[in-house]
């Protein structure tokens, strides 16, 4: 059967409805689809693509949601006390506008200025996010394989077996997975560093086509090893 994939989505709604509605044409309601993460932040409407993701599983969609390196920020801001993320630059926090955390509470309807207290700032999300939006951050998975594929939202480090990997190197890994040009045990799919377009390596697809900084977000249906970007006007084949 045809398995599809999502890239990083970035809270961009209609990019994502527009996605849902390409791979319906192509596979019908009940394609199975793999989420590669990063949902919120960024774009103009994190909270909407996740209702939109939560109530697709709620009806029993066979969807699949991988946890990106975003989405672990906005689960461990929202903790009893916020977590911070420290592969992170000392000066940035996951509410600096270079992350996207202040838009993704925006589409909540909070607001704060630079001289907001992040205590302060998170007492509010607390109240206003609702608990089904905590309760998926939270169930998010790490990977999902199949005979032919492993699909990871940033990568994975090289020569260590997949069952193996970190979620350190699952969610943010990036020079030494780019790097390598040597077979992996599978063919990995993952998000996570934008590139102009969808980019098959060899040994790896990057779907991450840059959502989260108002370029395309990409759908990818994939026959075995074979993957074809979905588009207005139907597959077009991704090669090396």
């Amino acid at each position: 059967m045809t398995l599809y994939a999502i890239g990083d989505i970035h809270g961009q709604i209609d990019m994502l409805r527009a996605a849902l509605h390409m791979i319906e044409t192509d596979g019908g309601p009940d394609a199975e689809i793999v989420f590669l993460g990063d949902y919120t932040d960024r774009g103009p409407d994190s909270r909407a693509v996740l209702d939109t993701l939560i109530d697709g599983r709620d009806a029993g969609k066979p969807w699949v949601f991988l946890k990106g390196n975003h989405d672990r920020m906005f689960e461990w801001f929202l903790q009893d006390y916020p977590k911070p993320e420290a592969y992170l630059p000392i000066e940035l926090t996951w509410l600096h506008p270079r992350l996207g955390g202040d838009t993704t509470l925006a589409s909540y309807g909070l607001d704060f200025t630079p001289q907001s207290r992040q205590i302060e700032v998170h007492a509010q999300a607390r109240t206003i996010i609702p608990q089904a939006h905590v309760d998926f951050l939270t169930s998010l998975q790490l990977g999902y394989e199949t005979d032919d594929l492993f699909f990871a939202h940033a990568g994975i480090k090289p020569n260590i077996s997949l069952s193996e990997q970190s979620e350190e190197d699952l969610l943010w890994i990036r020079q030494e997975f780019h790097k390598f040009d040597q077979p992996h045990p599978k063919l990995i799919v993952h998000g996570h560093t934008p590139v102009k377009t969808p980019t098959h390596y060899g040994n790896r697809i990057n779907l991450d086509s840059g959502a989260g900084y108002g370029r395309a977000l990409t759908a990818a249906a994939f026959d075995g090893v074979d993957c074809y970007i979905l588009t207005p006007n139907g597959r077009e084949r991704l090669s090396v």
